[in-house]
């Protein structure tokens, strides 16, 4: 009986205890079932991103300007010296963080796409519509990475460039000593004519005879057909053979137009066809 009454004793709890004992159990598991809920929604949710204080961690997570970037630690690393490589390097201390613990640099997120294939193909690729290379080069300079603003003022001239009107002129004086000119403002309708033609003889095949080229503007076509002995000039695709004045002219001619050239003037045309004119210009 006296261990009955002991135990009796220990079991004995006052109202104000008992309800204390209710109340922390309840509010521990409402706080465990809410944390258990939470992470079935998210599981990294309450979790900060610790790719930056873990220097062995092979990925990484940037926050540029609110936009989230994930990339491989020696993808950032690829120019040694530039901002992005010391603070993957570590040799930067990250000076500000996101809620989640992310790396984050206060600048233009959406460029920064562009920043990060850079640095993942090694070379400049942006839409023929993309309005905000002075904006790229900017930011380029901004991370140090000199290629990319480099590549970034190029692409801006090329542009500039395709909007100015293109010209083209096709003059000949059908004298052997002088053959064939073509002159074009634009350098990719020179490198189209090269890639159409090719000369074919016992020491050259398939291949655009070089001493036709004067400049990346102008081809200078002398004694085409003869230049060396058993040599022709024939049509890349096709192996058509060029074997007058007229049938080099006249591919020219349709290369132009196929690129969306148009006839400005042709001079002396009373001679019944295009193609037998002196000079015919274009422009597109």
């Amino acid at each position: 009986m006296p261990a009955l009454l002991g135990l009796s004793h220990t079991l004995t709890l006052t109202p104000h205890t008992a309800g204390k004992l209710r109340a922390g159990a309840g509010m521990d598991w409402t706080l465990r079932r809410m944390d258990s809920e939470l992470r079935e929604i998210n599981p990294d949710l309450l979790q900060p991103s610790k790719s930056f204080k873990k220097p062995s961690s092979g990925t990484v997570t940037l926050n540029v300007g609110g936009y989230l970037y994930a990339t491989q630690r020696q993808t950032l690393a690829r120019h040694p010296g530039s901002l992005l490589e010391e603070v993957a390097s570590g040799k930067r201390p990250v000076q500000h963080v996101d809620a989640l613990g992310n790396a984050f640099i206060d600048r233009d997120g959406p460029i920064f796409r562009h920043v990060l294939n850079f640095l993942r193909l090694g070379e400049l690729l942006l839409p023929e519509d993309f309005k905000e290379a002075g904006l790229l080069r900017r930011e380029a300079e901004f991370y140090r990475l000199e290629d990319l603003a480099d590549a970034a003022a190029e692409w801006e001239q090329r542009q500039a460039a395709r909007q100015e009107p293109a010209f083209l002129e096709v003059t000949d004086s059908h004298e052997r000593s002088q053959g064939l000119k073509v002159y074009c403002s634009d350098p990719a309708f020179i490198e189209a004519v090269k890639g159409r033609l090719v000369q074919v003889s016992k020491s050259r095949l398939d291949s655009f005879p070089e001493e036709f080229e004067v400049s990346s503007n102008v081809i200078q076509f002398r004694h085409f057909i003869k230049s060396e002995m058993g040599s022709r000039l024939v049509l890349k695709e096709d192996s058509t053979f060029l074997c007058k004045l007229d049938c080099l002219k006249l591919e020219i001619v349709m290369l132009a137009l196929r690129g969306g050239y148009r006839l400005l003037t042709s001079l002396d045309g009373t001679r019944g066809s295009v193609v037998q004119c002196e000079a015919l210009h274009f422009v597109k």
